[in-house]
C-alpha cells in the first residue's frame, strides 16, 4: 500500500507542480494574483478535448499547438487588461487588490463562455489508459505521460531561468523590480513575458489534466486554489519550491484518499494551506 501511495502520489503531484508553475511566475514576476488561472487551465483542457474528439488531433500533437496559443493569450491579457492596472497603480501598492478584482471578473467571464460552449456536464477522453507496471504498481499510461510532461517542462524552465540571459532578466524583475531598470531591463516588457509564460504553463497543465482526468466547466476554482496552495507552500516566486510542493501535495492527497477517505482530500489541502499561512508564511521552501 505504501509503494502504491508513493507512486500514484508522485504522478498526481507532478501534475499539481506543473499547474502551479504558471501561477508562481505570474505572481512572482508580474505581481498579478490571477484568480482566473483555473479557468484558463480548463479552457486549455476543453480545447484539447475538441481537437482530439472533433478534429482527430492526438493530444500530444495538440499540446504543441496549445502551449504557444496559451502564451499568446497571456500576452494579450496582460497588454489589454493588466497593463492599465499596472500603470495606474504606480508605487501605491494597489496592483494586488486591482488584479484580484479584475481577474475575479475574468473568472466568471471565461466560466460563462465554457458553460455556454461545452455545457455543465463532466468531460473526459479515452487516451492511452492502459496500465503500465511501475515497481509492482499499475499506473495508467496517460498519467505517466502527464508526469513526464511535468518533469520535462519543469527541468527546461529551471535551466532557462538559471542559464539564459532571458531567465536572468525574469529573475531580476522578480527579485528587485525597482533596481532592474538601472541595468537596462524593461520591467514592463519582462513582466508581460512572465505573465504570458505563466499562461502558457497553465495551458500545458490543463492539456495534461485533460489526458487522464474528468472535469467540468465549473472546476476552475479548485485548480486555482490548489495552485495557490502550492505557491504558498513552495514560497512565492520560488520555481523549485513549487515543484517540490506540488509533489508533496500529491503525496498527501493520495495518502488521505487511500488511507482515510477520498472525500477528505480537499479538506487536507486547505488544512495544509492554513497551517503554512499561520506558522511559515514564507513557505516550506522559502527563505527566512
Amino acid at each position: 500500500m505504501l509503494l502504491t501511495t508513493l507512486v500514484l502520489g508522485l504522478v498526481l503531484g507532478g501534475t499539481y507542480a506543473l499547474l502551479a508553475l504558471g501561477l508562481t511566475l505570474q505572481y512572482g514576476i508580474a505581481r498579478i494574483m490571477n484568480l482566473a488561472y483555473g479557468e484558463i487551465t480548463l479552457l486549455a483542457a476543453f480545447i484539447l478535448v475538441f481537437l482530439f474528439q472533433g478534429l482527430g488531433i492526438p493530444p500530444l500533437a495538440a499540446l504543441v499547438l496549445i502551449a504557444p496559443a496559451g502564451y499568446g493569450l497571456g500576452w494579450l491579457l496582460y497588454t489589454v487588461m493588466m497593463q492599465p492596472l499596472v500603470a495606474r497603480s504606480g508605487s501605491s501598492g494597489r496592483l494586488d487588490v486591482d488584479s484580484i478584482l479584475a481577474t475575479f471578473g475574468l473568472l466568471f467571464l471565461i466560466q460563462g463562455v465554457l458553460l455556454v460552449t461545452f455545457g455543465a456536464n463532466f468531460t473526459s477522453i479515452s487516451y492511452l489508459d492502459r496500465g503500465i507496471n511501475i515497481l509492482g504498481v499499475s499506473v495508467a499510461l496517460n498519467r505517466l505521460i502527464a508526469f513526464a510532461i511535468c518533469v520535462v517542462v519543469g527541468t527546461v524552465l529551471v535551466l532557462v531561468l538559471a542559464r539564459t540571459r532571458w531567465g536572468l532578466n525574469l529573475r531580476a524583475v522578480a527579485q528587485t523590480p525597482a533596481s532592474a531598470p538601472l541595468v537596462g531591463i524593461d520591467v514592463n516588457r519582462v513582466a508581460r513575458q512572465g505573465f504570458a509564460l505563466g499562461t502558457a504553463l497553465a495551458a500545458v497543465g490543463g492539456a495534461s489534466i485533460a489526458m487522464y482526468q474528468t472535469f467540468s466547466a465549473t472546476d476552475g476554482v479548485v485548480f486555482t486554489m490548489k495552485a495557490l496552495v502550492i505557491v504558498i507552500m513552495g514560497g512565492v516566486g520560488n520555481v523549485g519550491g513549487a515543484l517540490l510542493a506540488g509533489l508533496a501535495l500529491g503525496l498527501v492527497e493520495t495518502f488521505v484518499a487511500t488511507a482515510i477517505d477520498p472525500g477528505l482530500t480537499l479538506a487536507a489541502t486547505f488544512a495544509i494551506f492554513l497551517g503554512v499561512l499561520l506558522w511559515r508564511p514564507q513557505g516550506l521552501f522559502g527563505k527566512g
